[in-house]
């Protein structure tokens, strides 16, 4: 008698964090969704495992987009087990530059875009199946430059715990993941200088208590746990992965 083997849909999957979570979940058997605005890094996933890896090229900001995901999935897998829109970006934007077209486009990225994303495939993720977004460990400690960034991310967080008590009787599972100062492309994507951003990790290493950025893979294991029946017993539950700066 052979297993089922679940689907995982995986957003933001080109690089980073979403790679990470996807290469992570291939490796444990899971067969993959993975969606990204850059194909060619999507495809080098594909090719692992050509059989096991459905790749989709889109923008999670477009319903348009959302629907063709939706529809290539159920129709290749029929059901999803586990959805992770990781999808999302940071953009530095002082308060006095924080106009409403500026929280709207991370609002719209960050919050917005996620939650469509499970909207639109929660008639398809079976039951026992877990949704996990990626907030930040920002939500809990303040930093200049990010409050719009921050705020989107907070309110994921709120919008998850309030989901999992929604969908738990249907058997769903939902939490956040936070991850504090990963070394990613995104880091680079903030919008600041290098001798900046150098200044700024300096500040978060002496904070860290393993004195660096942690890794993606730090929190694709941590995806994978929460995915697994060994957090069966864990709802609506931000996880922070932050090498300790939270409590620093």
């Amino acid at each position: 008698m052979t297993t089922e083997r679940k689907v995982a849909v995986v957003t933001g999957a080109s690089s980073g964090i979403g790679r990470a979570i996807a290469d992570k979940f291939l490796s444990d058997g899971y067969r993959l969704v993975v969606m990204a605005r850059s194909e060619p890094e999507l495809l080098e996933i594909k090719q692992r495992a050509p059989e096991d890896v459905l790749v989709v090229t889109g923008d999670v900001t477009k319903a348009a987009d959302l629907d063709r995901l939706v529809a290539d999935a159920v129709s290749t897998y029929g059901t999803v087990d586990v959805v992770i829109p990781n999808a999302g970006a940071a953009k530095v934007v002082p308060f006095a530059e924080s106009d409403p077209a500026a929280i709207a486009e991370q609002f719209n990225l960050n919050f917005v875009a996620a939650t469509e994303t499970v909207r639109k495939l929660l008639p398809h993720i079976k039951s026992g199946g877990s949704v996990i977004f990626i907030t930040t460990f920002l939500t809990t400690v303040g930093f200049p430059g990010l409050a719009i960034y921050n705020s989107s991310k907070a309110a994921l967080k709120s919008f998850a715990q309030t989901l999992a008590a929604e969908l738990a009787p249907r058997g769903i599972r939902v939490n956040s993941l936070a991850p504090g100062p990963i070394a990613t492309p995104l880091w680079g994507k903030a919008g600041l200088p290098e001798d900046v951003l150098a200044s700024v990790a300096e500040t978060l290493n002496k904070r860290l208590m393993t004195g660096g950025f942690g890794e993606p893979n730090d929190i694709a294991e941590t995806a994978l746990f929460l995915a697994s029946p060994g957090a069966k017993n864990i709802y609506g539950q931000e996880i922070v992965v932050d090498g300790g700066y939270t409590i620093g």
